[in-house]
């Protein structure tokens, strides 16, 4: 870890760039404690935020891009066969299988947020042939949120960076289930939020129509002129 930062504090940018583009391809590179730690570098007056996330937006997507073509291009049989040259193990390949299986392109855009999962889910993004365009939407809304929060969470710490990180190695797995956790939340949350309002809105227009129906029979009663009705509705 710490010649990878050497390598950030004196090539900047372009360093993690390439680092981040790495590591999302599948290299032996910790994605997040790099972000963090470029999160506290920018907090400390090195870098600036927006840059530092487009660089890293760039970089995640590079190597998402990368790893999509490959699958494309040549299959599954190139990720069982050297899949272990890039952590990529039996058991974690059909771990992220049964999960791209199950969830589809959601999958993209959360597995993010877990090790293992986003060096795989791409891949097979591509050897199942999903379309490009829609490939691209999940994937980059996915870099743009994964970048933003751990980018985030150095920028909070300020110069405290340096022990975040080391405590992210050893809890990476976790927080990556908390955020998704709490993403699935606010869409639930989103959700039945809109449905009640769907069902207030039902209601108010129910009740209207009760209520005008209940005047229309009321005037015919009392003899009120079709004409006149008519024109009141």
């Amino acid at each position: 870890m710490g010649q990878i930062l050497a390598w950030i504090l004196e090539y900047g940018y372009l360093a993690m760039f390439g680092l981040l583009a790495l590591g999302v391809a599948g290299m032996p590179i910790p994605d997040e404690v790099l972000m963090i730690a470029f999160g506290g570098l920018v907090s400390q007056g090195h870098y600036n935020f927006i840059a530092a996330l487009a660089v890293t937006f760039f970089g995640s997507m590079t190597g998402m891009m990368l790893s999509y073509t490959l699958g494309r291009l040549l299959g599954k049989p190139l990720l069982h066969r050297y899949g272990k040259w890039v952590r990529l193990t039996p058991s974690r390949i059909a771990s992220s299988e049964n999960w791209f299986g199950r969830y589809g392109t959601w999958g993209i855009l959360f597995g993010y947020f877990v090790p293992g999962l986003r060096h795989v889910s791409s891949y097979l993004a591509g050897t199942t042939r999903l379309g490009v365009f829609r490939y691209i939407s999940y994937a980059s809304a996915g870099a743009l949120l994964w970048c933003g929060t751990f980018l985030g969470i150095g920028h909070a710490v300020g110069m405290h960076w340096e022990q975040v990180a080391k405590l992210m190695e050893k809890v990476t797995h976790r927080i990556g289930l908390v955020v998704i956790l709490l993403i699935v939340a606010g869409g639930i949350t989103a959700w039945f939020w809109n449905k009640r309002k769907k069902m207030s809105h039902d209601r108010m227009e129910s009740s209207y129509s009760l209520k005008a129906a209940g005047e229309v029979w009321y005037f015919y009663r009392i003899g009120l002129p079709w004409e006149v009705m008519e024109w009141k509705y």
